[in-house]
């Protein structure tokens, strides 16, 4: 309940009946209570209503008084009053009785500091921490809270709306929003500087060699370096194949001058047709020497690179050149400016592939949640066990704010909010202490009259 500077009519005469008859019988309005008590909307009505049942108890109250002295009065002359006397005054007793009590919880009545009166204002502190800790003993806890959460399904009541026509827009738009305010929030150097400690901690200090070295040795020990070697070897057949004239070129130009061209052509041809058996020999058997001594080259160099320190120092150096200060930090720079520009540019459009992907991604998990029970059971128990645990450990800290809020009441405030909330119940109880008090005086009395005349 909010604090405002406006006032709740509500009537004080509960703190004296006399008063109130004199008020009510005069200009029959009502005081206000000071500024202080908060009005949320329905709160003057409450106030309307608290006045109509106060006035009501206090009309029974005066009806009763009235006729009291009016068969005391005239008792004598008729016998039959005395009845109506002893009824009268058990429903005065009553209604006064009543008003005490219901004075008593939020004031002293009268002004009188009676003993265990005005218990809402002094015992304020004490109902917030009994309060907030019913709340936590009775609808903090775990189970209760698992137990409900089960019960309502959230999983496929989620799944529902996610796969609705208007669900994943609205993801889709609550997280565009939420990605623009990140990267205004961002500092784009910050950033950058993150993503350049990352590379240094897990890319280039750690040693290059002997992981580069293990993953090399699995990949040979497999044979998948096999299609790259066929690959290279087509390669070296049809570049013979295509530069027959290259090979008798170089030929001649490194022959000595004085030997005639036609013997040139004829070595030519010599060295081509025996490089051209070679390569296709190479290329047509899958156990030919080369190949062989190129897989036991590719092993020795993935031992050296685990265990050889100089190849290892060698990796080193080539990590270092390739991948020094400059570089880490043009890497950072390009990679969360490549990131930001495409995050933005597909956020601000909504026909961009990335929102289509994400909106049909999102309905696609709804329309799981619904038809799949198995992950709906998953996703209820994720769900159950997290409040579980928020409860568990944060129901004292929860149960705290009640505590806390109406420690920080004032006092009088306290006591007219709660009047107000409940206040216009509480009227019953004066009236019907009238009337049980107006039918036991009339029953003690015929009672007594009965047994002993």
């Amino acid at each position: 309940m909010q604090v405002n500077s406006e006032q709740i009519p509500v009537t004080e005469s509960d703190s004296d009946p006399t008063a109130e008859a004199t008020r009510h019988a005069g200009a029959g309005t009502s005081s206000t209570v000071a500024a202080g008590v908060g009005q949320r909307n329905g709160d003057a009505e409450k106030a309307a209503a608290l006045r109509r049942m106060k006035s009501v108890a206090l009309a029974l109250l005066i009806v009763m008084a009235v006729v009291f002295t009016a068969a005391f009065a005239l008792q004598r002359q008729y016998p039959w009053l005395e009845y109506v006397r002893a009824a009268a005054e058990g429903g005065m007793v009553g209604a006064l009785a009543d008003w005490f009590a219901v004075t008593a919880l939020f004031k002293y009545p009268m002004g009188l500091k009676i003993p265990h009166t005005a218990i809402i204002p002094r015992r304020k502190d004490q109902i917030g921490a009994s309060l907030g800790e019913f709340v936590e003993t009775n609808f903090l806890s775990e189970q209760v809270v698992q137990e409900k959460l089960a019960s309502v399904d959230l999983a496929r009541k989620a799944g529902k709306w996610l796969a609705s026509p208007g669900g994943p827009e609205r993801i889709a738009k609550e997280g565009s929003a939420l990605i623009r305010g990140a990267f205004t929030v961002l500092n784009d150097d910050d950033v950058q500087a993150v993503i350049e400690g990352m590379v240094r901690k897990h890319l280039l200090t750690p040693p290059w060699g002997p992981p580069v070295g293990r993953m090399a040795e699995r990949i040979f020990a497999e044979g998948h370096h096999h299609k790259l070697v066929d690959l290279l070897v087509d390669r070296a057949a049809d570049w013979v194949e295509a530069n027959h004239s290259t090979v008798n070129r170089l030929v001649s130009d490194r022959s000595p001058l004085w030997v005639p061209s036609f013997v040139d052509d004829i070595v030519g041809d010599r060295v081509y047709n025996e490089i051209a058996k070679f390569v296709r020999a190479v290329q047509q058997d899958p156990d030919h020497q080369v190949r062989q001594s190129i897989d036991t080259y590719l092993g020795d160099l993935a031992q050296d690179l685990q265990h050889d320190p100089a190849m290892i120092a060698r990796a080193e150096a080539i990590k270092t050149q390739v991948l020094g200060d400059p570089e880490v930090r043009e890497l950072a720079s390009r990679t969360w400016g490549t990131i930001k520009d495409a995050l933005l540019t597909a956020v601000d459009d909504p026909d961009s592939e990335l929102t289509q992907r994400f909106k049909s991604a999102v309905r696609d998990f709804g329309s799981r949640l619904v038809n799949d029970d198995e992950l709906a059971g998953k996703v209820n128990a994720w769900i159950g066990d997290a409040a579980g645990y928020l409860v568990k450990t944060y129901r004292s800290d929860i149960a705290g704010v009640i505590t806390d809020t109406v420690a920080r009441w004032d006092a009088e405030e306290t006591s007219q909010k709660i009047e107000l909330q409940v206040g216009k119940d509480l009227q019953y109880i004066r009236i019907n202490g009238t009337v049980v008090g107006s039918l036991a005086g009339l029953a003690i009395f015929t009672l007594a009259h009965l047994v002993f005349g």
